[in-house]
């Protein structure tokens, strides 16, 4: 299958993603017993757009900012240095009290002891994120997308953004922009919203022609059914992820590729790391291989990432879920939760288990 594009675009891919910032301990320390922490600029869908912009596509991030805010200028310069544009309304802090970027406290984990995740999101000036903010026939008429991406992230942060992400799948539609949707259910933001979030996720599923999640994504966030939890082992679920994937098919006929990960965490640093991706009548499967992890936060969003990627270059659907597996298995290597790949062939280096020095 080769998945068609407009031509006449400024922009590869654009993400709307709520910023904010992280905060690691070193040395793979837990939060808990740390001083020194590294500050980072982080969201998921950023993450994505970093495979692209790293090899000199052309990306915009739609997002929304604190005005005057140094967490705001940190962001705004981190966009920057990694070849994106950005555009957002500056919102006022207003009182001390007021908004803020939100923050992910989160450290790596090591060996034995597992990572732990704390995300402080009170008063994230992201779930402001409004459609009326934005020139969606500008962005998607005039200057063009390729490929919008979505996150089930964005979705659920409030009812103002669940509207935005649908009204930004409407216009790419209109023009002819193609809509991929990582699904990324999160619990605590759909409590007490379940109807109303599964009637949000169901018409952008509906829209979109990329369909990414884990089998927990695709049951909660869409009603599929998917593997029993425990019991076997990660490669001898493949068939029962591949039923999960046939049966979205089946309630999604006009998504033309679906994909999910499979990870089967052994250690902290060692994981078997594979995929899933369906496209047309074809399946294409990565057998979960071992990799090292120093980090294993954003690997998925790595493999969404170079699965994008490698679909926006024209590649042979086989080399998608590949460039996928690899970004996603460069991203646990480094520091930060995106992928910063030097060139393509250090990705593809990955893939074929090469891991020489280079002189």
């Amino acid at each position: 299958m080769k998945i068609e594009f407009r031509k006449d675009c400024d922009y590869a891919m654009v993400v709307p993603t709520s910023m904010g910032i992280r905060l690691t301990p070193v040395n793979g320390q837990p939060v808990h017993c740390s001083e020194t922490l590294i500050m980072q600029a982080t969201s998921a869908e950023s993450n994505v757009a970093s495979v692209s912009s790293y090899l000199g596509l052309r990306v915009k991030v739609l997002t929304t900012f604190v005005k005057g805010s140094p967490i705001a200028r940190l962001i705004k310069d981190n966009l920057a240095g990694r070849h994106m544009d950005y555009e957002g309304k500056e919102v006022e802090q207003g009182t001390p009290w007021g908004y803020r970027h939100q923050i992910n406290i989160a450290d790596s984990g090591l060996g034995s002891r597992g990572p732990r995740v704390h995300n402080d999101r009170a008063g994230e000036v992201g779930r402001t994120l409004n459609v009326k903010d934005f020139d969606l026939d500008k962005i998607f008429g005039q200057e063009g997308v390729q490929v919008v991406h979505l996150s089930g992230l964005i979705a659920a942060l409030s009812p103002e953004t669940g509207t935005f992400c649908l009204e930004i799948a409407k216009a790419a539609k209109k023009y002819g922009t193609r809509i991929s949707f990582d699904l990324n259910h999160r619990a605590t933001f759909w409590k007490n919203r379940e109807e109303e979030l599964f009637e949000i996720f169901k018409e952008i599923a509906g829209l979109s022609d990329i369909l990414v999640g884990n089998e927990e994504d695709f049951q909660l966030c869409l009603g599929i059914e998917g593997p029993e939890a425990g019991g076997k082992d990660i490669s001898e679920k493949i068939e029962s992820f591949k039923g999960m994937i046939k049966r979205a098919k089946q309630a999604y006929p006009n998504a033309l590729v679906f994909a999910t990960t499979l990870r089967e965490v052994v250690s902290t640093n060692r994981h078997l790391w594979g995929g899933i991706m369906s496209e047309g009548d074809n399946w294409h499967v990565v057998e979960p291989r071992e990799i090292t992890v120093m980090d294993r936060i954003g690997g998925g969003d790595g493999f969404v990432g170079g699965m994008l990627y490698a679909i926006l270059k024209g590649w042979e659907p086989g080399k998608w879920i590949q460039f996928g597996w690899a970004s996603g298995a460069l991203v646990t290597t480094l520091t930060t939760d995106y992928a910063q790949p030097a060139d393509e062939e250090q990705i593809w280096s990955i893939w074929e288990g090469n891991a020489r020095v280079r002189r």
